[in-house]
């Protein structure tokens, strides 16, 4: 888990589609807000992990951090096919 890595949601281009939510195994967003993502649990990202960001077809997540990507090497379960 992570202190440093963690998605950042531009909601100027997030069109709600709820695909984030669904593949994230680490409770990350605030699931009572689906469809819309609301990042809760920091910490509970993966640092590498940007399984959420490859779903989003509007480019619309970032990550803090993302000088040291590890990918799938690092524990990520995402069900975004990161590798």
């Amino acid at each position: 888990m992570s202190k440093n890595w963690y998605p950042v949601i531009d909601y100027s281009k997030c069109n709600a589609c709820g695909k984030c939510v669904e593949s994230c195994n680490f409770a990350v967003y605030d699931e009572n807000q689906y469809p819309k993502p609301q990042v809760i649990n920091l910490e509970g990202c993966i640092e590498g992990c940007n399984g959420c960001s490859s779903l989003c077809s509007n480019n619309a997540i970032k990550y803090r951090d993302t000088r040291q990507s590890k990918g799938c090497g690092s524990g990520c379960s995402c069900k975004g096919g990161c590798c």
